[in-house]
């Protein structure tokens, strides 16, 4: 940090308009609980010193050591960092996204909750040091005004949810997994959300997603983009595929959804409708006795896995259920394997443009 910056800074806290914390990051533990609550609109500039010692006998900063070619076969907590580095999130939800700190950190807080800092480091890694890190606020976001009751958001009937297929397709027309969420948003908003929230889209062409599987191990990052295949709703293929993968068994397990454009809106709102499951291996294709990925028969466990990871973000203004008068509750998926729910479609609503 600059000297001005420091001295700028040091007024805003005798003014009251910043303060301060110093909090200690063991490497040998887990998530630390900071005691600072932050809510949107929050900017705090977050300062690290201190020295770790590496299993590999190196010592590091609170930038963490360089990513090599191992580290695409390690699941860390934040994927864009190498072993050591600092790291925070908001929230202690499983889905939150952590965020890179390093030496130096200036964020901006999109959601409120509990700020939350570790070390980047996978489940075998036993770093040994701990971190001083200076916690400032540079400026407060606004005290909330609205609640999600008090916003007006679009009201998604289930008679709309009626209009839906239960079911998705494949080429062949055979029904497979359930349509389990819709987001209400524009398309822009919609994939910002996503985004926000951890979720990538994954390649359309199988050829090109060799050449970008190979490019990603060059430069040293876990591919996360591996293509799915293409299924079907109101006669079309997904618009988008996303994936929310673990990367250390990308290949065999991740979290992933199709989205379609639904053919009618809310309110002058467009309604993206979406199908979920969670893939945790590999199973025998049934159709042609190929091989194919096997999905949690359990699929609301993924239904609701994707709504906490959208509400993490600070984005959706409120979730709900609809069930269906028709209800999708033991079935198969296309290529054989059974899975089950409870039938109810979770409705995500993103927090309007106008809202206060």
């Amino acid at each position: 940090m600059s000297l001005m910056w420091r001295r700028l800074l040091f007024l805003l806290v005798l003014a009251g308009l910043a303060t301060a914390d110093s909090i200690d990051v063991s490497a040998a533990g887990g998530w630390v609980d900071t005691g600072i609550d932050v809510r949107p609109g929050d900017q705090i500039n977050l300062t690290a010193t201190g020295t770790l010692n590496l299993p590999t006998g190196r010592s590091v900063g609170p930038e963490g050591q360089p990513r090599g070619f191992r580290d695409v076969l390690k699941s860390y907590l934040a994927n864009d960092a190498g072993l050591g580095a600092l790291i925070g999130r908001v929230g202690s939800d499983d889905t939150t996204i952590p965020f890179v700190v390093g030496p130096s950190k200036q964020y901006k807080v999109l959601r409120s909750g509990r700020l939350y800092l570790g070390v980047n480091k996978s489940g075998n890694d036993l770093p040994d040091g701990t971190f001083n890190v200076q916690i400032d606020f540079v400026s407060r976001g606004p005290e909330p005004s609205a609640t999600p009751a008090d916003l007006k958001l679009p009201v998604v009937t289930p008679a709309m949810i009626a209009r839906i297929p239960r079911r998705v397709l494949d080429e062949q027309g055979n029904p497979g997994d359930n349509t389990n969420f819709v987001v209400v948003g524009n398309e822009e908003k919609v994939l910002a959300l996503f985004e926000a929230g951890g979720w990538v889209k994954v390649d359309r062409d199988k050829k090109g997603a060799v050449l970008s599987g190979l490019l990603a191990t060059l430069n040293k990052q876990v591919y996360l983009t591996l293509p799915m295949s293409e299924l079907t709703l109101f006669g079309r293929v997904q618009d988008y595929g996303l994936a929310h993968a673990e990367p250390i068994q990308v290949v065999a397990q991740r979290h992933h959804l199709r989205l379609w454009k639904a053919p009618f809106k809310v309110e002058g709102q467009e309604l993206w409708v979406g199908a979920a499951t969670h893939d945790i291996g590999f199973d025998r294709d049934q159709r042609n006795n190929g091989i194919t990925h096997k999905i949690d028969p359990n699929i609301d466990d993924e239904r609701e896995f994707v709504g906490r990871s959208l509400d993490e973000t600070g984005l959706v203004a409120k979730l709900s259920y609809i069930t269906p008068l028709h209800p999708s509750k033991e079935a198969q998926t296309a290529t054989g394997a059974t899975f089950h729910s409870d039938g109810r479609v979770l409705v995500i609503q993103t927090i309007p443009d106008t809202a206060p």
